[in-house]
């Protein structure tokens, strides 16, 4: 897949940047020349190789799944202008 200058031109337009004829003319070969890496990647033959979360084994660290309140019901109720067995305390709007 290679690049053309009207291509440069209009991924500039959409992405909101302003390039000059020269400046387009650059970045079409630095694009060709990136997009010619990404097909060698494509080339190299995975599969027989797992995913990976890190360059060296080692396991996720996952917090316990359980349900709790949080205990913070004093500190996020702290601020309130009035409050009252940790609920927030505001004037009656409806009649």
């Amino acid at each position: 897949m290679s690049v053309d200058l009207a291509t440069v031109k209009r991924v500039a337009k959409l992405a909101r940047i302003a390039v000059t004829d020269d400046e387009a003319s650059s970045l079409e070969g630095e694009l060709n020349t990136i997009l010619g890496f990404v097909e060698q990647l494509n080339e190299v033959d995975i599969s027989g190789v797992e995913p990976m979360t890190s360059v060296i084994p080692m396991e996720m660290r996952k917090r316990k799944d359980a349900v709790t309140d949080g205990d913070k019901a004093d500190d996020i109720t702290a601020n309130a202008p009035a409050s009252e067995d940790n609920f927030f305390l505001v004037p009656k709007v409806v009649e």
